[in-house]
């Protein structure tokens, strides 16, 4: 019996991000190639004899009952077995919040996955994914993990080969940004082709393992509300390239920008500028690390 499970949820960044149409639903029409990064929340999910969910976090600021995804994500599965016990899970958060780089969301998968071994409820990573919609777009793409293109809500998942390797510097602005404000403010049907990300193109330079041309293919259209709105974020990615990377975009719906970088060198020495140099008045959060991959 599992009493006892110590976790990983790692962040993704948006490699290509394009949003076809709003549907009659509400809910956006997105291609998408997801990359998940080496940054990383712990989780700590402790089987308890006593019912119920109990959520700690390390931001005070965060919710700790159902309106945090973690707790929702435990009570889908503990409902749907009718399991008796109870959990505590125990969150310390290092991916930035409400930054586009799906923190809450892998939270919510971590759990799924941890309360689906914990409990013995034999569930295969195909059905987390499926319970994962009922949670939030990202979750079943966070239970997978590594570079995927995404499709339609999200939901529709076709694993690709890995992104080949690069150091990755993530740095987020004083500022978070509502997922659901960015997507209502967008107006898909007023985008230029010229604003579209070519999809296809970077999927094909990922298969043949083309570095460069992949990074050339990087592409956000939510970059049109959030920058605007932001424009440091515009001044992240200036920095970045000045200092070396191949390529810099914002993640998701933002703040957060990423930059791949070919040259470890470069990364540290663009990591430095960003965290205590010129770019420190830019940013609130800055982190180098790896792509991360399954294989």
């Amino acid at each position: 019996m599992v009493r006892y499970l110590s976790l990983k949820a790692y962040g993704k960044v948006n490699l290509a991000l394009d949003v076809l149409r709003r549907r009659e639903d509400g809910y956006h029409e997105v291609r998408m190639v997801m990359q998940t990064v080496g940054l990383y929340d712990k989780i700590d999910l402790y089987r308890t004899e006593k019912p119920g969910i109990v959520v700690e976090t390390n931001l005070y600021y965060l919710p700790v009952n159902e309106n945090n995804l973690v707790y929702k994500a435990a009570a889908l599965l503990m409902e749907e077995f009718g399991i008796k016990q109870g959990v505590h899970i125990r969150l310390k958060k290092f991916i930035p919040v409400a930054a586009g780089m799906a923190g809450g969301s892998s939270d919510a998968a971590a759990v799924l996955f941890g309360v689906n071994k914990m409990f013995g409820l034999g569930l295969s990573a195909q059905q987390l994914q499926q319970r994962g919609t009922r949670i939030g777009a990202d979750v079943p793409y966070c239970v997978m993990r590594g570079t995927v293109l995404c499709e339609g809500i999200g939901e529709i998942l076709t694993p690709l080969p890995p992104m080949p390797q690069c150091r990755t510097l993530i740095a987020k602005p004083a500022v978070s940004v509502s997922t659901r404000s960015v997507y209502e403010k967008l107006r898909a049907d007023m985008l230029t082709p010229e604003q579209h990300p070519d999809i296809d193109g970077m999927v094909e330079a990922i298969r043949q393992q083309d570095f460069l041309a992949a990074a050339a293919k990087m592409g956000n259209v939510l970059e049109s509300v959030t920058v605007p709105e932001h424009p440091e974020i515009a001044a992240i990615k200036e920095l970045m390239m000045e200092s070396g990377a191949v390529n810099a975009m914002m993640s998701g719906s933002g703040p957060t920008v990423f930059g791949l970088f070919d040259s470890p060198r470069a990364a540290a020495a663009a990591y430095e500028k960003m965290r205590y140099g010129e770019g420190s008045r830019l940013t609130r959060q800055v982190y180098l690390t790896n792509l991360f991959n399954r294989k």
